[in-house]
């Protein structure tokens, strides 16, 4: 190959492992706390019985994010032509078969939310929202105390789900399978970040402005589920600015207040449910909700551009994801 020239294909571990490595170097945390995470899982495989090593998820001994995960396929497989969408259910397994027959063949499903496994595992990368709440400001044994509640929370919510649903369609059409979840919130969380703390938007109208530049938001807001205020009015100074969107799922609705009590005037969210909605409300602090599927574009969006620098690939768009380049 010659120099400048850029590969034809990756094979699926390099594609996962890019993604990882990526994942964390757009981490809101520090280095420290996400090596501690990674030695914290190595001492508890440490001391399983052995029984237990054979059943223990090894990823988790290198990867931060339980929540990415190979879920079907051969490692060593080449890619060339990925299905990208974000949500992956038997729909868009059976489309990736369906193009495959006419022409059009699929290596690799890609999808943002976790599913198998990885979705099982969710809760458990919910710790990165802990370390940043405590990079924030907030009291450490708060942030553990509210985040380990909420951890718990989610876990049992999870527990009962039919994870291997999707991953079983996957392996009887023989369709390789991978979801990217964490390291691409990390991307979104840090873009939008960096981006209102240079701007330093005025108002909350300022602030929608702003996300409408970008080509996502704009294609969200044709749609009808664009930016939008759900707590403050347009001309309401934004303030100190938080860009909360990443680490799993929704944290603790009890952290609104510490949150406001540390000089955060606004919360830029993905998506808020009802529950975490009613209690904002009356903690003086001021939200808008970026859009949710649109977020997600612009985090895998941000994460492909990395993936296609040395690698010449083919992304069919599904799914809600649309494929914008920077």
């Amino acid at each position: 190959m010659l120099e400048g020239e850029k590969e034809s294909f990756l094979k699926l571990k390099d594609i996962h492992s890019l993604f990882v490595r990526e994942g964390i170097k757009t981490d809101l945390r520090r280095k420290s706390q996400i090596q501690k995470s990674l030695l914290d899982k190595n001492k508890q495989y440490r001391k399983q019985k052995v029984s237990l090593k054979k059943l223990f998820d090894i990823e988790d001994l290198r990867n931060p994010y339980p929540d990415t995960r190979i879920l079907y396929g051969d490692r060593n497989l080449e890619v060339r032509r990925l299905l990208v969408g974000i949500d992956i259910e038997i729909g868009e397994l059976l489309l990736a078969d369906q193009l495959s027959q006419k022409g059009k063949k699929i290596d690799l499903v890609l999808a943002h939310h976790p599913e198998g496994t990885a979705l099982a595992g969710l809760s458990e990368v919910m710790s990165l929202q802990t370390d940043v709440l405590k990079n924030l400001g907030v009291e450490p044994h708060v942030a553990d105390d509210l985040m380990k509640k909420r951890i718990t929370e989610v876990s049992r919510r999870l527990h009962g789900g039919n994870h291997m649903r999707i991953v079983d369609a996957a392996r009887l059409l023989s369709m390789p399978l991978m979801c990217c979840h964490t390291p691409a919130d990390n991307h979104v969380a840090i873009y939008l970040q960096k981006l209102v703390d240079r701007k330093k938007p005025k108002s909350l109208q300022y602030l929608i402005d702003l996300l409408l530049k970008e080509p996502e938001y704009r294609e969200a807001m044709k749609n009808k589920a664009g930016p939008k205020i759900i707590v403050g009015n347009p001309t309401d100074s934004a303030g100190r600015t938080f860009v909360d969107m990443t680490g799993g799922t929704e944290g603790s609705k009890d952290i609104f207040g510490r949150l406001s009590q540390l000089g955060i005037k606004t919360l830029l969210g993905m998506h808020l449910s009802e529950t975490h909605f009613e209690k904002v409300k009356s903690e003086f602090i001021q939200v808008v909700l970026a859009g949710h599927i649109a977020s997600d574009n612009l985090g895998m969006n941000l994460l492909l551009d990395k993936l296609e620098k040395t690698t010449q690939l083919d992304i069919v768009e599904c799914s809600g994801f649309r494929r914008v380049r920077r």
